[in-house]
């Protein structure tokens, strides 16, 4: 089952059609209305008792039997009534990712991406994990926590779904549904959520951060100072700077300190105000 953006979605059927899937539902956003309701869709389109593993599309995991095994007890934990997130092991202090508290299974605590002093004391304690996003529950448990703690969210997350025509969801009704995390809406407030921590090879592929990390780890160039150049092969040269990521498109360059890839979502949103026509 995949949930996708009206913007994306042939992306998504390309891909499906590479890997040999032929046999999949299909779900066609309107207009980001977050994962609140993205995770709604897909509920409503299975039955109550149907599990449901949710993994966003931007995550590299490397399978092999840490992942399988973290799959298969959280599956376990789904049937008998939970809602299950994935807490991944911390291999460094990173300040891009949310974290979770918890002793063994029980989730303590929900916390916000940490500055890098915070960050360190979460590795260092042992106890806290990261955030993956991806979760693993029973379609009508996750409805049922939806509808209690957002019912505008679940009342025209239903709407909108119903009213659906091949997949494609209407404009006017989606933008009637608020936009909130499934973080905010369910997982935070749910008396029913469990975390399975994991340790399988894992990246949130959403930052240039990772992206600079897993490109170093396939053998992309750096030079000695790990500057890193990506999308052109045009001779670079960095002078005095260190970690720097410079970015070519066909319209556009990006040059970005890693350590500050968290702050592009800022550029983003200011290039979608003052020069819309690079972000389409």
């Amino acid at each position: 089952m995949v949930v996708g953006n009206c913007d994306n979605y042939e992306l998504s059927r390309k891909d499906l059609t590479l890997a040999g899937v032929e046999d999949f539902v299909e779900i066609i956003e309107a207009c980001p209305r977050n994962t609140a309701a993205a995770i709604a869709f897909a509920a409503f389109a299975a039955r109550a008792e149907d599990i449901l593993f949710v993994t966003p599309s931007d995550h590299l995991i490397q399978a092999g039997e840490g992942y399988d095994h973290a799959v298969k007890r959280a599956i376990h934990l789904a049937k008998e009534g939970d809602i299950v997130t994935f807490g991944l092991k911390p291999t460094r202090p990173e300040t891009g990712f949310g974290y979770i508290e918890a002793a063994g299974e029980e989730v303590k605590g929900f916390r916000e991406k940490p500055n890098l002093q915070t960050a360190e004391t979460f590795v260092k304690s042992g106890n806290f994990f990261w955030n993956s996003g991806m979760f693993c529950f029973q379609a009508g448990v996750y409805l049922k926590e939806l509808k209690a703690f957002e019912p505008e969210v679940y009342a025209a997350s239903l709407i909108a779904f119903e009213s659906a025509k091949d997949g494609k969801l209407d404009f006017e009704l989606s933008m009637r549904i608020p936009s909130i995390s499934v973080d905010y809406a369910v997982m935070e407030r749910t008396k029913k959520i469990k975390v399975v921590p994991s340790e399988f090879p894992w990246s949130d592929m959403g930052s240039f951060e990772s992206i600079y990390d897993h490109f170093k780890s396939m053998g992309h160039g750096v030079d000695s100072n790990g500057n890193m150049v990506i999308g052109t092969n045009l001779h670079t040269e960095f002078l005095g700077l260190k970690n720097t990521l410079l970015i070519q498109t066909p319209d556009a360059i990006l040059v970005l300190n890693k350590e500050n890839a968290q702050d592009v979502k800022k550029v983003f949103e200011r290039l979608e105000r003052d020069k819309p026509e690079l972000v389409e």
